[in-house]
């Protein structure tokens, strides 16, 4: 048993020394100069991820595009910012749960049910992973409530950019190229809206709706397009009144998310209340029971 620790232990020892190399050649890497590429080229190069996986892997799979769990899971990894045929992820998950559950089975068939700590490393680890993957929905609606969010403040400080040249005679999509500094999140997604822009400035914005795939986003777009096809001073009080949203919800967030700080916090101040009950106050309690057992 000892000997098999000191071996894990030897083995991430080598796994972390591996990792900090791998960072270290990747930030040597982020210092070479690398050509950029024009938009264009960018958006050829996206194009596969709208392509679907074959319809004969999915079936064969037993996955079903009209169903419930699959339409639902589509709409979340759109929330997600998820840009690929949610049939890909859909094929991944599948893929993996049967993965997990065959080690689990392997290490069941090998170490039966001993309660060594490989064996339940063996067969608790993949347990674990398939569980995680089944019950997907959970953590994805975390994750697109936490991407909403950003995307929020990002839709704001571009309104705010966009409010600022309301009396310029700019080009909306030259506004919108001098916006791009204030986003992050959803860059590569405008980059690629201003690449399709005079194709069709339209489906351009549908595009980038979809990509945006968030309420707060839909409405951006909407607001867009309307100042697209009026250049007049009421769309821009239309997106003053939209920005008037968007700071409310941030605030409404802000104060949620201070809430539930002071909720871990408090957790976290009982928990030297409970470490002082152990450490002081069981042994004496242990000591009382043995008294009055003894007396009796």
């Amino acid at each position: 048993m000892h000997a098999w620790i000191e071996q894990l232990t030897g083995f991430a020892a080598v796994a972390g020394q591996f990792l900090f190399a791998a960072i270290g050649l990747y930030a040597l890497l982020r210092i070479v100069p690398v050509r950029q590429t024009t938009r264009w080229k960018r958006l050829a190069f996206l194009q596969w991820r709208a392509n679907p996986p074959p319809a004969g892997w999915l079936k064969g799979l037993r996955l079903d595009r009209s169903s419930g769990s699959f339409q639902e899971r589509e709409v979340l990894l759109a929330g997600c910012g998820f840009t690929a045929d949610a049939g890909w992820y859909m094929l991944g998950r599948r893929i993996g749960m049967v993965a997990c559950l065959g080690l689990a089975a392997i290490g069941l068939l090998w170490y039966g049910f001993s309660l060594s700590l490989q064996a339940q490393l063996m067969i608790g680890l993949p347990l674990l992973g398939s569980i995680l993957l089944a019950a997907d929905i959970p953590w994805l609606r975390s994750i697109r409530k936490l991407r909403a969010l950003q995307m929020t403040k990002e839709i704001y400080a571009v309104s705010n950019q966009l409010l600022y040249f309301s009396d310029s005679s700019l080009h909306l999509h030259t506004k919108l190229v001098r916006c791009l500094p204030f986003t992050k999140l959803m860059k590569e997604d405008m980059e690629r809206l201003l690449a399709e822009w005079y194709h069709d400035p339209a489906e351009a914005l549908q595009r980038f709706k979809h990509r945006l795939g968030t309420d707060d986003g839909m409405s951006f777009v909407e607001t867009l397009d309307a100042l697209r096809q009026h250049e007049s001073s009421q769309y821009y009080q239309l997106l003053r009144v939209r920005i008037g949203d968007y700071k409310d919800k941030l605030e409404l967030a802000k104060e949620s998310r201070k809430e539930s700080t002071s909720y871990v916090l408090f957790v976290i101040a009982g928990i030297p209340i409970l470490y002082t009950f152990q450490i002081f106050i069981y042994p004496w309690i242990m000591e009382s029971q043995k008294l009055f057992q003894s007396l009796e």
